[in-house]
């Protein structure tokens, strides 16, 4: 998904990373889950891969495989980090706490210095006991002693620099809540060595359909309602508001370590559509709202739902093959909406009247409201659902001066349905449809001005129904958000070197077929001949078309040395 290792990085991928940064300031990736507990870096790999499936544990629900990796993964993330702003989290792992493999923080640590935001200990221990990783009786008393086992055996190794990066308890509140954690101790009692506290959560899951001892599968058309209204996001955050006092009271981020519409791969016809773009975005500002300090999004492979970018099969070699899933608009939205200077602050307005429908969120700058956040997730192509918001900045009864501007700027995120999957567009441009994506927006940049009303002290600002709307209240607030130059990055790869036979559709549509060739054959792959062949002896395929790969190193800096 990223790149094959540290001197072929998918350009693609590249392109939506720097996206994100441009707009972010940085993009946070973290590489681990469910994998990282058995994975095991090891000097080398059969063939020079970087990493390798080893053996799927079937007793496991999620059939999860392990994995052996070498150093040139570590060295595709710095060499990632030294073209676009990324920053990284791995995880250490924890199937064998009586022998710890801490490879990974000796090598993350070495290779990707400043670039290592942290290190997962533990992914969902909650789980642990059911899922048949720990015995009977495993609670988070159990997993405050193994955290400690991880700080103590890093403070002896040597080859690790940094011992206060550590990321935990990242529960699923599964079997668990944070409470229970926070109960033993935890945090004054790893104050010195954690970087963050957090939390990983679904809101729904999707596992019937896929495992079994899961129950009944679960009909993604009765679930879609419960994604189409403010009410999904908060009843998720609801969970974690005390927990999110806590870590503010402690001094620690909260991070949302993993997330997305439903576990084991999201709903088909849910998770890939614009209803769930509607849902992360207003997730993710009410996270933001609740004293998160970010979130992570799940991205998995060919078969998941859920993810925000797909790139194609690898047997295919196309440069524009990517497929850009509609949450992906949605981290762009929130990237603008919270803008760059880390220093927003948001507000649930619980606008119109608390209508679940149509909420509203207002993003403060240093104190001066810098943008609105706008939500329509009605479908109605009449235009009758459409609504107007309008917006006063001080006066009346707020006891200020009348402060709305003269006029203000306002981008769009649209979609014909909530239940779209390719034609959406923000600010009028799209990444466009299946296998159709290099990683960079197509189509020219639209932003509307709305010329206000100072005598009356207010704008008016249309959401369509379904759409979002992000308002600038000023030109500082636009360019903030809005990149002035985009990097984008070529492929340097060549595929598909050599020409092969092709035929004028006229004359194919016209000719007799294979009429006049009888015992003759041939073969449009290099290195094949029309020799004769024996009478009735054909092979197993007429044709095969030939595709030499060539590995090209990607222009700029790259990171080589240990």
């Amino acid at each position: 998904m990223i790149g094959l290792n540290g001197s072929f990085i998918f350009p693609p991928f590249l392109n939506l990373m720097a996206l994100i940064a441009e707009r972010a300031g940085r993009v946070h990736i973290r590489v681990g889950g469910n994998t990282q507990e058995t994975a095991t870096l090891v000097d080398s790999l059969a063939d020079g891969k970087a990493i390798e499936k080893q053996h799927v544990d079937l007793n496991t629900p999620t059939q999860t495989p392990t994995l052996l990796y070498t150093p040139e993964i570590l060295y595709l993330f710095a060499n990632i980090s030294a073209l676009v702003n990324a920053k990284w989290y791995l995880g250490i792992p924890l199937n064998d706490t009586a022998n710890l493999r801490l490879a990974i923080a000796e090598y993350g640590d070495r290779i990707l210095g400043d670039n290592l935001l942290g290190l997962q200990v533990g992914n969902e221990p909650d789980l642990y006991q059911r899922h048949g990783h720990r015995p009977l009786g495993y609670d988070a008393q159990s997993y405050f002693g193994e955290f400690g086992t991880v700080v103590a055996a890093l403070q002896a190794d040597t080859s690790v620099s940094v011992i206060n990066n550590l990321i935990g308890p990242s529960i699923a509140t599964g079997d668990w809540h944070p409470e229970d954690v926070w109960n033993t101790g935890f945090i004054p009692a790893y104050t010195n060595n954690l970087a963050a506290l957090s939390v990983e959560h679904y809101p729904d899951d999707n596992c019937a359909a896929i495992y079994q001892g899961f129950g009944t599968p679960k009909d993604p058309q009765t679930e879609f309602a419960a994604y189409l209204d403010h009410s999904a996001g908060m009843k998720t955050i609801q969970l974690y508001l005390n927990t999110s006092m806590i870590a503010v009271a402690a001094g620690k981020q909260l991070i949302m370590f993993e997330t997305n519409t439903a576990s084991c791969g999201g709903f088909p016809g849910i998770s890939p559509s614009f209803g769930a773009a509607l849902w992360v975005l207003d997730y993710g500002l009410q996270m933001a709202y609740s004293n998160f300090s970010h979130a992570l999004l799940h991205v998995g492979g060919q078969d998941v739902y859920y993810n925000p970018f797909t790139p194609p099969p690898t047997n295919q070699s196309l440069y524009r093959q990517w497929t850009i899933g509609p949450i992906f608009y949605s981290v762009l939205a929130v990237s603008e909406a919270l803008g760059s200077s880390n220093n927003s602050q948001i507000i649930d307005l619980n606008a119109n009247g608390g209508d679940l429908h149509t909420p509203g969120y207002a993003i403060y700058e240093n104190g001066n409201l810098a943008r609105l956040a706008l939500f329509n997730y009605m479908t109605d192509p009449s235009g009758a659902n459409d609504y107007t918001a309008t917006i006063s900045v001080g006066g009346g009864q707020t006891g200020l001066p009348n402060g709305t501007p003269a006029q203000i700027q306002v981008k769009y995120l649209v979609a014909p349905s909530v239940s779209e999957k390719f034609n959406i567009s923000w600010g009028g441009q799209s990444f466009g449809g299946q296998l159709e994506s290099d990683g960079r927006l197509q189509g020219n940049l639209t932003i509307e001005t709305v010329t206000c009303d100072q005598t009356a002290n207010t704008c008016q600002v249309k959401v369509p129904a379904p759409g979002f709307a992000l308002v600038f209240m000023s030109s500082g607030a636009f360019d903030e958000s809005t990149p002035s130059a985009t990097a984008t990055f070529a492929t340097t790869a060549w595929t598909k070197t050599m020409h092969t036979a092709t035929m004028d559709p006229a004359a194919l549509a016209t000719s007799n077929g294979h009429m006049g060739m009888g015992g003759k054959l041939g073969s449009t792959s290099k290195g094949s001949n029309g020799a004769m062949k024996a009478a009735g002896v054909y092979p197993s395929m007429v044709a095969l078309m030939g595709m030499v790969a060539c590995a090209g190193m990607m222009m700029g800096t790259l990171v080589r040395q240990l």
